[in-house]
C-alpha cells in the first residue's frame, strides 16, 4: 500500500511538472490545461491554481451522481495544480523554436511516463 501511495504522488507530481513545461514551452497545451490557461489569463490567478479549483467544481458535480472519489482522484485534485505552479515559479519562458520543442517534447514525455506510474498505483 505504502509503494501504491508514493507511485501515485509521484506520477501526479511529474505529470504537474510535465504540463508546467508543456506550457511553458508556449507552443499549445492539452484541452484541459488550456481551459485553465484561458481562466488564469481572465482572473489574474496561478493557472496551477485554477487546474486544482476547476478539478474541485467538477468533483462537487458527482455529488448528484452518487459517486464516491477515488484516494487518487483527491491526491490528482491536490496535488496536480500546485506542483504546476510550482515548477511555473522555478522555469522560465523560454525563446527559440528549438528549445521550445524541447520543452514540449520534455513536458509531453514527462506526463506520458507520469501517467504510466499514477494510473499504475491504481487508486482511481
Amino acid at each position: 500500500m505504502t509503494r501504491r501511495i508514493l507511485a501515485l504522488i509521484v506520477g501526479l507530481a511529474l505529470y504537474g511538472a510535465g504540463d508546467a513545461l508543456a506550457i511553458r514551452a508556449g507552443l499549445g497545451v492539452d484541452p484541459w490545461t488550456a481551459f485553465a490557461q484561458g481562466l488564469s489569463l481572465h482572473t489574474g490567478i496561478g493557472v496551477g491554481w485554477i487546474t486544482n479549483f476547476v478539478g474541485l467544481l467538477v468533483l462537487l458535480l458527482w455529488i448528484p451522481l452518487r459517486q464516491r472519489p477515488g484516494m487518487g482522484t483527491v491526491a490528482n485534485i491536490l496535488l496536480l495544480g500546485t506542483v504546476m505552479q510550482a515548477t511555473l515559479a522555478i522555469v522560465p519562458p523560454v525563446e527559440g523554436i528549438v528549445v521550445q520543442f524541447a520543452l514540449l517534447i520534455g513536458g509531453t514525455l514527462l506526463v506520458a511516463l507520469a501517467t504510466g506510474i499514477y494510473i499504475g498505483a491504481g487508486f482511481g
